[in-house]
């Protein structure tokens, strides 16, 4: 891609994303003195019509839909080049992704949020338009003038008008946010499509975990236990694989939403105490789509074998950490590394009180990273509610690396971090991070366990 530094007015600042069509710049209008958000079409996409104008689509629903609860349009042009690009109002708050890398919200500020973008989606309802790919990343906030969020929909790159939606149409949408009609070419779909997404919006959430797929989601009040039952059936409605069974209408799913977030009983379970990465490797297990389960385990007289999805990654954790395991990968930007889908597992005795520092919890995570530099970012994490123990260095047969330590956390519990390279250097490398309560240190022989394929 040749090298931008304005399009138009728009002076370039730095890059927000980019997607499978396009990449978002975060531009400044020196005319009106303002922070804009520039879509522009892929250069290896220029020459093919039907992307151009389903580019080019996105930006006409964005300007039909003339809400305010969704991303506003304001420019649409060309480059020298000929690939089109449009102009959209910039989201300064980040989106409902980025509030989760500390794992689950408060109930009520989940519910809330899901409220917003549930009415969100209701106004594209009303002007015709389903999203089909309604999803945390697609949700943006932007700060009000009077310091309060905006929820914002944004991104119709996958959305239709619900006219043609009614026809026969193609598979779309994000696994665990995808309702079955839209898995596979078929019958057409109405806005009742977006309710299932809205309904595993709420739920990850609520629970921090992304719904399996449909008919086959575990009730989120096993994953967060002190759920309010009316929540539970709130969100299980939502994500009924039967469309006659779920909520009628955004609206409607938004106004019981309303309703159990403002109600003295909705079950509130406060974050753990310290909001730093101890809880983001756990809560990116939950974002790659893990689903928790109760397990039966292979084991030994030394503890129980666990190992992740895909086979690739397996580790030994003693006898009574290996109730539940959470084994479908992680996303290895919650330590600001390269962001992608890695292998990757937990394994505890309760992981859904896995957030909170002050639980006696004792169990494993560990998570592969093809790209970056593990150490590096393992070596910046902080636990200020823990007091730091030191570092020290670890050598095995087939890996190296450094593991530090905390001791006198919350309830008193300990935990360690280790960033694992091959005893030949490269990559994969690997992040554990190990926590305790009472007994003896279990960290080297859970290190000289790990194997990785």
């Amino acid at each position: 891609m040749h090298s931008l530094e304005r399009i138009g007015r728009y002076r370039l600042e730095r890059r927000l994303g980019t997607g499978a069509f396009g990449t978002v710049w975060l531009a400044h209008d020196d005319e009106l003195e303002a922070p804009v958000a520039v879509k522009v079409l892929a250069e290896n996409w220029s020459h093919r019509l039907d992307v151009r104008e389903r580019f080019l689509a996105e930006a006409r629903l964005l300007r039909r839909a003339g809400s305010s609860r969704v991303v506003q349009v304001y420019d649409i042009g060309e480059l020298p080049d000929g690939r089109p690009y449009f102009v959209m109002e910039y989201a300064d708050a980040g989106t409902l992704d980025d509030l989760l890398t500390a794992g689950p919200l408060p109930v009520p500020e989940a519910l809330r949020l899901t409220a917003l973008a549930a009415r969100s989606a209701h106004a594209l309802h009303e002007a015709g338009i389903v999203h089909r790919d309604v999803k945390p990343s697609n949700v943006l906030l932007r700060t009000a003038p009077d310091g309060t969020r905006r929820v914002l929909l944004a991104d119709l790159g996958l959305a239709k008008s619900l006219a043609q939606a009614s026809g026969l149409t193609l598979a779309a949408g994000s696994a665990g946010y995808r309702p079955p009609e839209q898995a596979g070419p078929g019958a057409g779909i109405d806005a009742r499509a977006d309710v299932y997404g809205l309904g595993a919006v709420g739920y990850r959430l609520v629970t921090g975990t992304v719904p399996a797929e449909p008919g086959a989601v575990v009730r989120p009040e096993r994953l967060r236990p002190d759920l309010d039952p009316g929540v539970a059936r709130a969100l299980t409605r939502a994500l009924e694989p039967d469309r006659e069974r779920r909520w009628p209408t955004a609206e409607a799913f938004a106004d019981e939403l309303d309703r159990l977030a403002s109600a003295p009983a909705s079950a509130v379970r406060p974050r753990g105490r310290s909001r730093t990465a101890v809880l983001a490797a756990v809560a990116a297990v939950a974002a790659a789509g893990a689903v928790l389960a109760l397990v039966d385990l292979p084991s030994s007289a030394s503890g129980i074998d666990v190992e992740d999805a895909t086979g690739r990654i397996a580790v030994r954790v003693p006898d009574g950490w290996g109730r539940q395991l959470r084994d479908s990968g992680w996303d290895p930007a919650a330590l600001g590394l390269p962001a992608g889908h890695e292998p990757g597992l937990a394994v505890a005795g309760d992981l859904s009180r896995w957030q909170d520092l002050g639980a006696d919890v004792s169990g494993v995570f560990a998570g592969l990273s093809e790209h970056g530099d593990v150490t590096a970012r393992v070596d910046a994490l902080g636990h200020p509610d823990c007091h730091y123990d030191g570092a020290r260095a670890y050598t095995g047969a087939r890996w190296h690396g450094r593991v530090r330590t905390w001791s006198d956390c919350p309830g008193g519990g300990r935990l360690t971090e280790t960033a694992l390279v091959p005893a030949g250097g490269g990559h994969p490398q690997v992040y554990v991070q190990v926590r305790q309560h009472g007994g003896g240190d279990a960290t080297d022989g859970v290190l000289r366990s790990l194997r990785v394929t």
